[in-house]
């Protein structure tokens, strides 16, 4: 019976409506909410009064107010499905056959340092902070400040265990100290950490901050991790008073219009509780120009015969060709000699292949490789809707 258990495998959804399950129980209109929804939960209150008052100008001008003009405009299915397993604890996962060495844990205990940069917790959390130019540049750190039960670029820092999760969560000490690397990275992207609730508000700095993270699109991607450790680690209640701030700016502010697709098709996502992902999508509903090409809200009502589920979009995955359907059979049984590496971090294999920093030396020219699949995938800021096999 353990052989049996243990080979079953979670069959994984193959649409965007399988994979959204946000407005599956929802028992309201599609109206409702709209009327008042200024906060994100009743136990959550605006980060702070410094948020200006909104704008509702136009902040997509790649589309316009036409609908016949506009250009036709679909979720993405590897985007949904990613931020689904997220969710869903990695259905499918399967344990490391090397020994747990509470890697993670032990970093965080200032006990071993991260690789390979050879840096201590400790020296990252007092003399990095502030230090903008090394935290944008320097490609290494992130995977060891906010680990992830999935491989990241940086092949010499470890995935998450369930274990180690749970000697995490009860360790004081490394608690602090993830807390404080979080508040190191927000004052990176000119956000301030205003209480043990996680509520956030724009930092002193933020015209500067801002200007800039509304052109780094690399730092997406790191925020996007940052959201799924925050979800690991204990910190679930966090990610919505962030996510909330991201779509104020960008919606109503102005002030990083480039980030929407990430917020949308990302962040939200990272969020477990339904009702809390349907209470931001509404918020940026109300606020999304043009309203009409908004693709995050309730589905349609469904017409008579109409098949589709709750939560629908309407959207299926493309049908997989003979060759990736061969690919894919092939990441399944041969999954120990390939690395999958995750959406949020295939972007900085161009940072890596381009010199400066070392990689484990099995990757090899398979970078080369990969940054070039990287580069046909094309618009700023997009291609992080694939996970990459990397073969070794």
């Amino acid at each position: 019976m353990g052989n049996l258990v243990g080979s079953w495998r979670f069959k994984e959804p193959s649409t965007v409506e399988e994979c959204d399950s946000t407005w599956g129980s929802d028992s309201e209109s599609d109206e409702a909410g709209l009327e008042d929804d200024s906060g994100i939960s009743d136990s959550v209150s605006p980060a702070d009064s410094e948020w200006a008052a909104g704008h509702t100008g136009d902040t997509s001008p790649q589309l316009t107010d036409s609908p016949e003009s506009a250009p036709k405009m679909k979720r993405s299915f590897y985007a949904a499905r990613d931020l689904y397993k997220y969710r869903h604890s990695y259905p499918n996962y399967r344990r490391s056959r090397q020994s747990n060495e509470y890697r993670n844990l032990r970093f965080y205990m200032n006990k071993i340092p991260l690789v390979p940069d050879g840096i201590y917790i400790e020296e990252i959390l007092s003399k990095w902070r502030g230090d903008y130019d090394k935290l944008e540049h320097n490609h290494t750190y992130i995977q060891w400040l906010f680990p992830l039960r999935e491989q990241g670029l940086n092949f010499y820092a470890h995935e998450l265990t369930q274990d180690e999760i749970k000697e995490f969560q009860t360790t004081r000490e490394a608690k602090r100290r993830f807390l404080a690397a979080y508040s190191m990275m927000l004052d990176f992207y000119g956000i301030k950490l205003l209480d043990k609730s996680g509520n956030v508000a724009r930092a002193s700095n933020w015209k500067e901050r801002f200007q800039h993270l509304n052109e780094s699109y690399h730092n997406y991607l790191r925020i996007t991790r940052i959201l799924k450790s925050l979800g690991e680690l204990g910190y679930e209640a966090f990610k919505a008073p962030l996510v909330r701030l991201f779509l104020e700016e960008s919606l109503c502010n102005g002030t990083l219009p480039n980030m929407q697709h990430s917020i949308l098709e990302y962040y939200v996502y990272t969020i477990r509780l339904p009702a809390t992902r349907r209470r931001l999508l509404r918020y940026a509903r109300q606020h999304y120009r043009p309203a009409h090409a908004f693709l995050w809200g309730p589905p349609s009502k469904r017409r008579a015969g109409d098949t589709m589920g709750a939560g629908s979009s309407g959207i299926r995955a493309p049908a997989p060709t003979p060759e990736q359907q061969r690919r894919g059979e092939e990441s399944v049984t041969s999954s120990s000699s390939r690395i999958i590496v995750s959406s949020h971090d295939a972007i900085m294999c161009q940072d890596l292949a381009g010199g400066g920093i070392k990689v484990c030396p099995e990757l090899g020219s398979n970078l080369t490789g990969l940054q070039g699949a990287l580069m046909t995938v094309g618009g700023r800021g997009e291609r992080n809707e694939y996970n990459e096999t990397l073969p070794l």
